[in-house]
């Protein structure tokens, strides 16, 4: 069965080795079944994604070989999208305004627990607020949040005995409730990771979502999005993640070497794509880049 897959960074910083290990895993899975390939921008995140590194990182998929469909979707465009799903959420009871800075919930939390994500589980102070004094906030411009009522989203007909197909193992129990009351909108951002991948898989019609397996805990969280919403759930291909000498996954708040870099120091794409631990590269896909 040909597959849709994608790759979707965001633009915060230069790609490094783990980023040619993702992006390899996406492309050869598609055009190994005969599929598509497609490029995303994930830049809702304005005070952090920079317009250059959105132009480096299409020169450096493009030096090491790879194209895509035209015109690449950038998250930043589609805000009123994003609130659209946030409005269906909110009108069927599944939002709720939170106004606790980060300390408020640290303080709040007592012992703290963390969900998978390494957040602080939330302790619900919102969720509970007096209706007339939620108003009030709200009439002030408060700053908040829009977080999921985990509890109410759990009891929609069907959540509470989802799966999702993890490739080679089959089906998953979808554990969305370890992220208890998560995040949709941020304050600073009017939406969220979760909110935003799930409803773009959704349109570009995503068939399987290829990424690292640090994001595997959220595709219960995915799935229950996608079916509260009716969207098509895609299969899952998670992936072992690059290391350091020391141990620790390549990030690039660590420093992981740039493919720039590499490319200014004389390294070849084959070479590059050989570090990441992906043999050839693209040459190893008879098809090869022409084929999109």
């Amino acid at each position: 069965m040909a597959k849709i897959t994608r790759f979707a960074p965001s633009p915060t910083g230069h790609l490094h080795l783990g980023h040619v290990a993702s992006v390899l895993h996406a492309w050869r899975a598609a055009m190994e079944s005969g599929g598509r390939f497609i490029l995303r921008v994930e830049d809702i995140d304005t005070t952090r994604c920079r317009p250059q590194f959105i132009a480096d990182l299409y020169a450096d998929l493009a030096w090491l070989g790879l194209s895509w469909p035209q015109p690449v979707r950038r998250q930043s465009g589609h805000m009123p999208e994003y609130r659209a799903v946030l409005d269906h959420l909110a009108a069927h009871g599944l939002l709720y305004p939170c106004f606790c800075t980060r300390r408020d919930i640290a303080e709040a939390a007592g012992a703290p627990h963390h969900a998978p994500d390494g957040a602080l589980i939330y302790p619900g102070t919102c969720r509970h607020m007096d209706p007339g004094l939620r108003a009030a906030k709200l009439a002030a411009g408060t700053p908040h949040a829009l977080r999921l009522d985990m509890a109410r989203a759990l009891q929609w007909p069907g959540a509470a005995t989802l799966t999702w197909h993890e490739m080679g193992e089959g089906p998953q129990p979808a554990c969305a409730a370890a992220f208890g009351d998560v995040v949709l909108a941020r304050r600073d951002v009017p939406a969220s990771y979760h909110l935003c991948v799930t409803h773009d898989d959704a349109l570009q019609g995503i068939t399987l979502v290829t990424r690292g397996a640090d994001l595997r805990p959220a595709t219960g969280l995915h799935r229950l999005l996608q079916h509260i919403m009716g969207w098509p759930a895609p299969r899952y291909s998670h992936h072992a993640l690059l290391c350091d000498a020391g141990g620790r996954r390549l990030a690039k708040r660590d420093g992981a070497p740039s493919i720039r870099a590499m490319r200014a120091a004389g390294m070849t794409p084959r070479q590059v794509c050989a570090a990441a631990g992906q043999g050839d590269g693209i040459s190893a896909v008879s098809s090869g880049p022409a084929s999109l």
